[in-house]
């Protein structure tokens, strides 16, 4: 419903108060609380609420809960005449003695906040990490990284087991292709990203890919290249199905020498090094090897992880 117009007498009288002008310059610098206004203008709880609350319900400043907290700032939708009529007001108001001192105290109020904040990481920087995995998970940050990508890119998940890597994707680019070679794996994605709409699962190996040439923006191949007989072919199959500039995401173990996994584990190749790596890279038609080693965590039991990146180059595209 269309709120009445008020009068220029009206509005004049809503500022002719000096304390709601205080408050109303308050606001204005600074989202603030009742309590930090109380601090600010040196003023009872009684009296700023009530004034807040005739602000409120004529506009002049609007509020939020956060919590059992409400938050006040100057409106952002002020009228015209009201905008004009605040901006004369405002002026010589700011000028006075009341109005300098709220301001020295304001700058206290909010030195406050900073001491709070830096109270509680001083008592808690041994433990943050654990507390934040308890109360986000297991680096929630590196999750919301996914959002740098471009929304418009079609991605490969190749080896995708369970569809763990893809599901996380998805949210985030236009399709993801999970490829997975076991039955029992593409069971499991399928349970997991069939209720997906921007996502297909495919039954195929790296060596024989399910999917068009140039079909693909990203390839991602994420612990599954030590299991491949032949990885420059599967190299060459990814190159056939990224566009020109396409780029692959390989992460996988550093060279290691735990032979045990061979058997345990069916693994072909021990880890794999930055030469031997980028050699198969230019073989198969890429341009531009960047090898990182990842940080070791310390509560893992395997080797050590690198990732490397490296882009289609459209002069060594075969036809």
């Amino acid at each position: 419903m269309t709120q009445p117009r008020l009068s220029i007498h009206e509005r004049l009288a809503e500022l002719a108060d000096a304390t709601r002008c205080r408050l109303l310059l308050a606001v204005e610098r600074q989202e603030l609380t009742v309590g930090e206004l109380c601090s600010t203008l040196q003023l009872p709880q009684s009296t700023v609420s009530r004034h807040l609350k005739i602000l409120a319900d004529e506009h002049w400043v609007t509020s939020r809960a956060d919590g059992a907290t409400r938050w006040y700032r100057l409106s952002t939708a002020l009228d015209n005449e009201a905008s004009a009529l605040w901006k004369l007001v405002r002026a010589p108001i700011r000028e006075t003695a009341s109005a300098v001192q709220d301001v020295a105290r304001m700058d206290a109020v909010l030195a406050s906040r900073r001491s709070r904040s830096e109270a509680f990481f001083a008592t808690a920087s041994a433990e943050w990490d654990a507390l934040r995995t308890t109360l986000f998970g297991a680096r929630a940050d590196l999750a919301a990284t996914l959002a740098l990508l471009d929304p418009t890119w079609i991605v490969g998940d190749l080896g995708s087991g369970t569809g763990a890597l893809a599901a996380a994707l998805a949210p985030h680019v236009a399709h993801v292709h999970a490829v997975d070679a076991s039955p029992a794996m593409v069971l499991a994605a399928h349970a997991r990203l069939d209720r997906l709409a921007n996502v297909r699962v495919h039954t195929g190996t790296l060596e024989a890919l399910p999917l068009d040439d140039h079909a693909l923006d990203v390839a991602v191949m994420s612990l599954v290249l030590h299991h491949v007989p032949n990885p420059l072919r599967a190299l060459c199959e990814v190159r056939r199905v990224l566009r020109p500039g396409g780029r692959v995401l390989i992460t996988d173990m550093q060279a290691h020498t735990r032979a045990e996994y061979q058997q345990q584990m069916g693994h072909i190749w021990l880890g794999f090094d930055a030469p031997t790596l980028e050699r198969w890279l230019k073989d198969a038609g890429f341009t531009g090897m960047r090898y990182t080693p990842l940080p070791v965590d310390p509560d893992a039991a395997g080797p050590a992880l690198f990732t490397a990146v490296s882009t289609t180059s459209p002069a060594q595209l075969l036809t």
